[in-house]
């Protein structure tokens, strides 16, 4: 059964602050340690039990998705929230698609993509930290996680799939990393769209619609199509224009050529 106060579970919707792993001092170069200090109490590390990785997950259970946040939305939906839509929808990969693709790898790689922002915190472009920055601070999270927490769980096997399924999507090379980072876009999308719904059409949130373009796989730019018509619809039966990007259809015929 649920918890009956859901005010009783800690949000780290908040602005950036050394606790959400945004920030380090000036004469500090970001580690996990940063934001590990700061925790009332820090995960035990070389332990055999998992349950100090369990009480870490957590944070991606309260801390919030920063995109929506200048928009006024501070109490949307969590790390933890987007991974677990991300893991289903991969699960209704179509069926000429999935036939190319390890379906439970993409779906183990859904669940784990975003774990490093347990520490690191959702970094979008707005906030100032270089890709390559970002980049090293969610690699040494992960070692810290897989090496740390669970290098000692179960003979540590378990943790080295898990960082291997991670730097896979990293890298992007792989047939089921280029779905996965597809998923990752159409799962934005929809939530774009049922914020907007929530707001009865009085917050246009087009600036996100451009990942559809980003799309690639003609599979996912399906989607992304359909619920960008159910997009115009709802602006056309509020009386006002949706902007942003309209119609993927001439973009899908240019990358199947």
């Amino acid at each position: 059964m649920a918890p009956s106060k859901v005010e009783a579970a800690p949000q780290t919707n908040v602005p950036p602050s050394n606790t959400s792993g945004l920030t380090a001092s000036a004469n500090e170069q970001w580690t996990p340690d940063t934001v590990l200090s700061t925790l009332p109490q820090r995960p035990q590390t070389d332990s055999s039990s998992p349950l100090p990785f369990f009480h870490l997950l957590e944070r991606l259970k309260t801390t919030k998705r920063e995109g929506w946040r200048r928009f006024g939305i501070d109490h949307g939906e969590s790390i933890s929230d987007h991974m677990y839509r991300m893991s289903i929808i991969t699960m209704l990969c179509p069926p000429a698609l999935a036939a190319k693709l390890d379906i439970a790898r993409c779906t183990r790689m859904a669940l784990v993509h975003d774990m490093a922002e347990a520490l690191v915190g959702d970094i979008t472009p707005v906030d100032g930290v270089a890709k390559d920055e970002k980049s090293r601070r969610e690699a040494e999270t992960m070692d810290y996680i897989c090496t740390g927490l669970l290098g000692k769980v179960q003979g540590g096997q378990q943790a080295a799939e898990m960082r291997k399924v991670w730097q896979e999507y990293e890298d992007s090379v792989t047939p089921e990393s280029h779905f996965v980072h597809d998923v990752d876009k159409m799962e934005l999308l929809l939530q774009m769209l049922e914020y907007e719904r929530s707001h009865d059409g009085q917050l246009n949130l087009a600036e996100f619609s451009r990942v559809a373009k980003r799309i690639v796989l003609p599979e996912v730019q399906a989607w992304a199509a359909e619920l960008l018509e159910e997009r115009q619809e709802f602006w056309r039966a509020h009386g006002k224009e949706a902007g942003g990007v309209a119609d993927i259809a001439e973009e899908r015929k240019k990358q199947q050529d």
